[in-house]
């Protein structure tokens, strides 16, 4: 049968002064796309699109615009957002800039206004954004929908950033943000609406949490009591309390004096979780403690009652054996930042702590021995135990994803599926199939960068068993550069 070609429509062109470079996250699977396209329908090149799929896929990416003005760090790019819209088996696509105030500045002015995460204070022209206090505010973390709103987000505290989940059209920066701004990795608890958010700074008291309505308000913003400047990266939640972290890897505090950010592990200092009600004060905190170690992303937190009925709070993630690893010397220039991102070198793995409300005693457990981050869990199971986590499995040396793994946290069995070489994945959210019975009755979403053949495509596979492969392949109309967090959101759950 005679295929027909993709109706392509295209945005106006950007200015960008970005040139060809062989930096490794400048090229390869991390070359930026500049262009804004719209597609009404992907061309399916393999399998079938089920029908009992109906929402959107949204994954946040760096794509810088201009040549940086210093070193250049795979987290330092603009961000853009790409979408696939599935409904009735059939798939439209669509990406577009965040625009920031300090994309639209830099639009202005033609050329980098702002350093990146690895640059020596006064590499920036102007005054930065965030936690940081010299980065851009990109929005190029996470993505997540609350309320009918997509949010993109940035690691280093800066604004949440407002889109139309369905159209991507960019609506400003969320009137609920406070001053010193939103980190990634809100959370959403769909039952109550509420959207669940922490950031950190520099100055006293260094941490707040907050709460946002399912109106768009914020109805609750305190202080998180930390004895100094602190990096914490994610937060998880239960149906009653919201869990934050201090842990012993944060800013070097003598180059911190002189606006140096070089974060160190603290020796000597334990990994620490304020556990506080959902709306509750800084007196209401519940501190525990635990083995030292740095963790980016929890995968899921609930509430349960142990084996003497005591209460307890369960909490899933990846916790990390080296968080400050050597640099891998094989790449020159670049081995501090190609260690940095690899999660080989901080060796992270699946695991478990267990905190007892009644004795204040932390326990923990360690749930598998390989390498893994970035997990899902189907969404139906948030706050309450879940069996089934789906990792991403990464290319060593490299924050590449070349693999996934369905990870069975009561058996410790688990399926692996990993990409041919040069093929790379995004993170996957999990899609539960309609009238599915089972947690692993749910489908995975992803986009695919094929490196040998210089394409992109979305790809879709059986949660219930990964091993099979995409059950289904769709082109897309370019080649994406590889980002950071994507979600799904039901059609529902927007209107």
């Amino acid at each position: 049968m005679e295929r027909i070609p993709m109706q392509i429509t295209h945005e106006a062109p950007l200015k960008y002064t970005l040139e060809p470079s062989n930096h490794p996250y400048l090229s390869g699977a991390w070359t930026p796309v500049h262009e804004e396209v719209t597609v009404d329908e992907l061309e399916v090149i393999e399998g079938e699109v089920p029908k009992d799929i109906d929402g959107i896929y949204l994954r946040n990416t760096e794509n810088p615009v201009h040549q940086p003005l210093g070193r250049h760090h795979p987290f330092d790019g603009d961000a853009m957002v790409h979408q696939v819209d599935i409904r009735n088996g059939k798939v439209g696509y669509r990406n577009r800039f965040v625009r920031t105030h300090c994309f639209e500045e830099e639009q202005i002015a033609g050329q980098s206004l702002w350093g990146g995460l690895m640059d020596p204070p006064g590499t920036s022209v102007r005054p930065g954004f965030g936690a940081h206090g010299g980065l851009k505010d990109t929005g190029s973390t996470d993505i997540i929908v609350h309320a009918g709103v997509a949010y993109a987000t940035f690691y280093q505290c800066g604004e949440a950033w407002m889109l139309d989940p369905i159209t991507l059209e960019n609506l400003g920066k969320a009137p609920w943000g406070p001053l010193d701004g939103v980190s990634a990795h809100p959370k959403v608890d769909e039952e109550t609406g509420e959207l669940m958010f922490f950031n950190y700074s520099v100055h006293a008291p260094y941490m707040h949490y907050g709460v946002v309505d399912r109106a768009g308000m914020l109805v609750h913003y305190v202080p998180i009591p930390l004895p100094g400047p602190r990096l914490p990266h994610d937060m998880a939640i239960t149906k009653n309390w919201s869990i934050l972290n201090d842990m012993p890897l944060f800013w070097d505090e003598d180059a911190l004096k002189k606006d140096i950010h070089a974060a160190r592990m603290h020796d000597g200092i334990p990994t620490r979780f304020a556990l506080i009600p959902r709306h509750g004060q800084p007196e209401d905190i519940r501190w525990f403690e635990a083995s030292p170690t740095y963790v980016l992303h929890w995968t899921n937190a609930w509430e349960t009652k142990n084996e003497n009925g005591d209460d307890e709070i369960v909490l899933e993630g990846y916790h990390q054996s080296c968080p400050m690893p050597e640099p891998l010397q094989e790449y020159g220039r670049y081995a501090h930042m190609m260690a940095y991102v690899d999660e080989h070198s901080f060796q992270c793995r699946m695991h478990r702590w267990r905190f007892n409300l009644t004795t204040g005693e932390t326990r923990e457990e360690r749930l598998s021995d390989r390498i893994v981050e970035f997990g899902m869990i189907n969404p139906d199971y948030a706050m309450r135990k879940s069996r089934y986590v789906w990792h991403t499995t990464s290319k060593p040396g490299w924050f590449l994803f070349n693999g996934f793994v369905k990870h069975d946290t009561e058996t410790s069995e688990e399926q692996v599926f990993k990409l041919p070489d040069g093929v790379y994945a995004s993170e996957a959210p999990v899609v539960p199939k309609k009238g599915g019975f089972h947690e692993d009755d749910a489908y995975l979403v992803t986009f695919l960068i094929d490196e040998n053949r210089g394409t992109s495509e979305l790809a879709i596979l059986d949660a219930s068993d990964v091993t099979k492969g995409p059950i289904c392949r769709l082109a897309l109309p370019h080649k994406i550069s590889s980002g950071v967090h994507s979600t799904w959101v039901e059609r529902a759950m927007i209107g």
